[in-house]
Formats: C-alpha cells, sequence, structure tokens
C-alpha cells in the first residue's frame, strides 16, 4: 500500500499560528491579567519523591492517581468486553428475548448520564449489597500478604467497595458500547458463512464458536482498542465518589498547593501520554490486520 505524501499548505500554516497566537496570549492573560505566579518547580515531587527508608524513588499523589486510572481501566475493560461479548451476542441472536434483552440494556445505559450510574452504583450497590454481604469486613480480615496484593492489583483494601462499585459503573457503561461493536462484528460476516455451517451439520453454538466470532475478531478489535482509551478518559468520573485516580488526585493537590494551572496541565499531559500511546498502538494494529488481510 502506497502512502500518498502529505502536502502543508498555507492555511495550514496559517492554522498553526493562530493556534500558536491563541496560545500565547491564553498564557499572557494567566501572567498579566490573573497575577498568576507559575510555580513549575513545585511539581516534580508529586510525581515521585525520594523515600530515605527504601532508598529510591517511589510514586507521590499524580502518578499513584495515574496507576489508578490505569487499573481501574484494565479492569473496567475486560469486565465490559464480557459483558459486551453476552450482551452483543444477545443483540445479534435470532431468539426474541434476548434481542429484548441485549437493545434494552443498550438503550438503557446509553441514555443514563454516567454521573447518575455512578451515584446509584456508588450508593446502593456500595453501601447496600456489598455491605450486606460484607465485603469491607471480609477485607479487613484478609492476610497482610493478600491485602497487599489487592492493593497492588485493584485498590488499598480500605476502598474496596467504592473501587468495585466504580469498576462496575464502568464496565456497565462501557460494555454498552462493547455490546454494539460486537454485534456489528457478528453481522458484518456474510450469510453465506451461516449456510455453509449448518450444511456441515455445525449446531449454532458451534456455528458461533468455530466459525462466525474467528471472522467477526478481524472487525472487532480495532474498534475495541478504541473503546479502552475511551474507558481511560471516562474513568475520570469516579472521582466523585473519592476514588484516588488521576483527577481525583488532581483535585486535592489543587486544593492543597493552589498550583492550579501546573496541575491540570501535568494531568492533561499524563492523560495525553496514556491515550495517545494506545491510539499509536491501534493504528499500528489496524496496519498489522489490513497487511496479514492482503
Amino acid at each position: 500500500m502506497i502512502r500518498e505524501k502529505v502536502k502543508i499548505t498555507k492555511l495550514d500554516g496559517i492554522i498553526v499560528l493562530a493556534l500558536l497566537a491563541a496560545g500565547l496570549y491564553i498564557f499572557y492573560r494567566v501572567r498579566i491579567g490573573l497575577h498568576y505566579k507559575w510555580n513549575w518547580g513545585a511539581i516534580p515531587q508529586y510525581l515521585f519523591f525520594f523515600d530515605e527508608a527504601r532508598g529510591r524513588l517511589v510514586p507521590n499523589l499524580l502518578m499513584e492517581g495515574l496507576f489508578m486510572t490505569i487499573r481501574l481501566s484494565i479492569w473496567g475493560t475486560l469486565l465490559a468486553s464480557i459483558i459486551g461479548l453476552v450482551m452483543g451476542l444477545f443483540r445479534a441472536s435470532h431468539n426474541l428475548f434476548k434481542q429484548i434483552v441485549g437493545t434494552a440494556y443498550v438503550e438503557l445505559i446509553r441514555n443514563i448520564p454516567p454521573l447518575v450510574l455512578v451515584f446509584i452504583f456508588y450508593y446502593f450497590i456500595g453501601d447496600q449489597i456489598m455491605m450486606l454481604l460484607g465485603i469491607d469486613e471480609c477485607m479487613q480480615a484478609l492476610p497482610d500478604s493478600a491485602k497487599a496484593l489487592f492493593g497492588f492489583l485493584c485498590a488499598p483494601a480500605s476502598q474496596c467497595s467504592a473501587f468495585l462499585s466504580a469498576l462496575l459503573t464502568l464496565a456497565i457503561f462501557e460494555g454498552a458500547y462493547i455490546t454494539e461493536i460486537v454485534r456489528a462484528g457478528i453481522q458484518s460476516i456474510p450469510r453465506g458463512q451461516y449456510e455453509a455451517a449448518y450444511a456441515l451439520g455445525l449446531s449454532r453454538l458451534q456455528t458461533m464458536r468455530h466459525v462466525i466470532l474467528p471472522q467477526a475478531v478481524k472487525t472487532i478489535l480495532p474498534p475495541l482498542a478504541g473503546q479502552f482509551i475511551s474507558t481511560i478518559k471516562d474513568s475520570a468520573i469516579v472521582s466523585v465518589i473519592s476514588i484516588q485516580e488521576l483527577t481525583f488526585q488532581g483535585m486535592e493537590l489543587m486544593s492543597a498547593t493552589y498550583l492550579t494551572f501546573e496541575c491540570w496541565i501535568t494531568i492533561t499531559v499524563l492523560y495525553l501520554i496514556l491515550t495517545l500511546t494506545l491510539s499509536l498502538g491501534v493504528e499500528r494494529l489496524e496496519l498489522y490486520m489490513r497487511r496479514k488481510e492482503a
């Protein structure tokens, strides 16, 4: 595949100059109009600090928040993929009941603001169901090694209920979009593939498992990887229930230090590093799959 050379026009130059001018004007208004004193030298210590007891650099508030965002995104995407696969199969099913369940799930979740879902899951599931199941008590009864492992993989044991509530909210919200990705991937397979499988004597389940899904994966994977990027951005919404992810840590740090612009610019850069890295990975994945098909 031959790529066309990118041409830079005069309009591109004008747009770049306009953006630079806008950036300089904003900086001027902040520096002169708001009498804001920049203090970038204070930010690095909130990323990492030197722990004399351990004798090495350890993550501080912002990096801990970044790691929490990554954990939430990974677990949220895995759980959302399971939900999306099941509901996607329901949506593509010929069974009327399954179609109704899948459609109701997608339409309900996609038409409710995520902030409302966060509060519903936090106050109902976190406060009622998890308390009834005794999740927090079980976590506190675990040995220190198990608590440390849970803290490394998920969240501190003391935040177990809030973390699970946030995780379920994120997974169910993202699962609605993954459902549509899975449905579209399954329905993109030509009807002849089903007919050929039935002619060979395969059941509906065998046809889906051995014929349809392996082909649909090629269509599903690129948008599914893109949905992972959306999960990273959407994870910021759980900061409202005190999950100590990147946005929450940024708000706490800003309140304590009044380094408003430095904090939010740093947080923006950290989010960009995550999402742009994944975007490049998704682009490489799409190119690889196109070459494989060619």
